[in-house]
């Protein structure tokens, strides 16, 4: 039986909304050929800066010679794909690329730390999961303009600082970093990195929406939309809110950066819109229809479900580690 006029499969979708966005692999190759040997580049991109609740994310993919030279079919950065393809892509992805991995950041580590510090300390969970694995790249391409994984001037920042992982025989690596405009839209290995990010973090808040319904979890992903914005209006924060941020209608000191969640400063945000928004917006209406009709499986236990592995690729375990001050209650 064909599908109505007016679906249109969430796969086809996304090749036509990226045929002339298709990232390559010019820039990982080169690096590849300039550093020679038996090394890794690495692909970093980080999703939920801009939202009001949950982590920061940051996923971390590796590439070396061997990599085959196809790209998944459907590559692209994740913000320009559907729910449905972004989830059909995580297979393929890592079956591509030499091993991946992914970090968290939660709340009460972006309130206490700040962003920017947040950030770091996703990407450096990320890395040190690599690292246990025995996989330390030997560069990242690193998403935008700003470098906010390496070390800050300690003379300056001190307090920022990356604190100490739990990550036992494993050091905190951070290898030197290329920072690259639309890198996550240009480099296949960056595209491939923030696909696993995004499904990553939405899965952790699809787990979480039924234990906070009135927020719109399910849907928004913690992002600011309008059932999101009356909830807190209504009924104020949770614990999993950045309750140190501006948020709308509740005020409050700002420590998110220069981000202000309630103004105009998150719509900059590349990943500040909430996928209902973000579907209709690049995707069109039809496409739209498509991103949330199945969801994202349940998981009984909550966050401690995403403690088991994403995949596992040449014997490697592949998993998402629990972000600090994210419990479900």
């Amino acid at each position: 039986m064909s599908a109505p006029a007016d679906r249109v499969p969430a796969t086809r979708a996304a090749v036509r909304s990226t045929a002339r966005r298709r990232p390559s692999r010019s820039l990982e190759t080169a690096l590849l050929a300039e550093l020679g040997g038996d090394v890794l580049v690495a692909g970093m991109d980080e999703v939920g800066r801009g939202a009001l609740a949950g982590p920061v994310t940051v996923g971390v993919a590796v590439v070396g010679a061997a990599t085959s030279r196809r790209m998944p079919r459907g590559l692209a950065d994740s913000k320009l794909l559907t729910a449905r393809a972004r989830e059909d892509l995580v297979d393929p992805v890592h079956a591509w690329c030499a091993d991946s991995a992914v970090g968290h950041a939660g709340p009460e580590e972006i309130d206490r730390l700040g962003i920017i510090a947040a950030l770091r300390l996703a990407g450096r969970r990320a890395l040190a999961e690599l690292a246990a694995r025995g996989r330390v790249p030997a560069v990242v391409i690193l998403d935008g303009v700003h470098d906010w994984l390496s070390d800050p001037e300690p003379d300056l920042f001190s307090a920022m600082l990356v604190p100490d992982l739990d990550v036992p025989g494993a050091p905190v690596p951070c290898p030197p970093v290329r920072t690259q405009v639309k890198a996550d839209a240009a480099c296949a290995v960056v595209a491939a990195a923030s696909v696993l990010a995004k499904v990553a973090r939405d899965r952790i808040m699809v787990d979480l929406a039924p234990h906070h319904p009135r927020y719109g979890w399910e849907a928004n992903k913690g992002y600011s939309s309008a059932e999101h914005i009356e909830a807190l209006r209504e009924d104020g924060t949770c614990e999993l809110h950045r309750r140190s941020w501006r948020l709308p209608g509740l005020g409050g000191p700002d420590r998110a950066g220069g981000i202000d969640p309630s103004g105009e400063d998150v719509a900059a945000c590349e990943d500040a819109v909430s996928d209902d928004v973000l579907d209709d917006d690049v995707l069109g209406d039809d496409d739209a229809r498509d991103t949330h009709d199945d969801g994202f499986a349940s998981h009984d236990d909550g966050f401690a479900s995403h403690d088991d592995a994403l995949a596992t690729h040449d014997g490697a375990r592949t998993s998402e580690r629990r972000p600090e001050g994210m419990m479900v209650p």
